[in-house]
């Protein structure tokens, strides 16, 4: 995700008090438990491994038939916080339960997400640690980290650092993390057939 600039507000808000205040202009929020949070505008890099990402992510979906979609913008709400994923894949399946969804683009149960992405940039606090707890407590099956510029801490990419594509998959309610590095292929369990390697996601930052 891109880098936060936060706002303090007198009090902490609920995700319908932040809706409600949502501007309608270019700039992009997240709520972080009560505290509304300005996203700076993402770089050239960022966009080109989300959009790199995005056609591999559609290219696989229409090889094995999936239902999902990957909405322009949409909000997840996993408890007192409110993001936007880089990536996010949705089951229009479960909409029936998702009383957000139709108004507010939100999704608030895990049978909706089958995936969710987040690119790392300078907040990286918040990918590996805030989306990572949410998205593990929201019960969110798949969850990838792309480290492309190996800006997280040492203790999850390694010492020396290193550009790091991690895939936390959910086991008996806590993700069990996978890291990928190099030409090492990514194994996702929701895409048994991506042919990718960590380094042809981390070379589409500079294409």
């Amino acid at each position: 995700m891109t880098q936060a600039l936060t706002q303090t507000l007198p009090q902490l808000l609920t995700h319908e008090e932040f809706m409600d205040w949502y501007p309608n202009d270019i700039k992009r929020y997240e709520l972080h438990k009560g505290v509304i949070v300005e996203m700076a505008p993402p770089t050239g890099d960022h966009e080109n491994v989300v959009g790199f990402l995005t056609v591999q992510l559609g290219f696989q979906l229409l090889q094995m038939g999936l239902p999902y979609r990957i909405p322009k913008t949409a909000f997840v709400k996993p408890n007192e916080s409110t993001y936007i994923p880089d990536i996010l894949l949705i089951n229009p399946n479960n909409f029936v339960n998702e009383p957000l969804w139709r108004k507010q683009s939100t999704v608030t149960q895990a049978a909706s997400v089958p995936l969710v992405v987040e690119i790392v940039s300078t907040n990286w606090r918040d990918d590996y640690h805030d989306k990572f707890g949410d998205y593990e407590e929201m019960g969110i099956v798949e969850y990838w980290i792309v480290d492309y510029k190996a800006l997280g801490g040492k203790k999850f990419i390694g010492n020396p650092k290193q550009p790091t594509f991690s895939v936390c998959q959910l086991v008996e309610d806590e993700y069990q993390v996978t890291k990928f590095t190099g030409n090492q292929l990514i194994v996702s369990p929701t895409f048994p057939q991506l042919n990718l390697t960590a380094q042809h996601v981390f070379d589409a930052a500079v294409i």
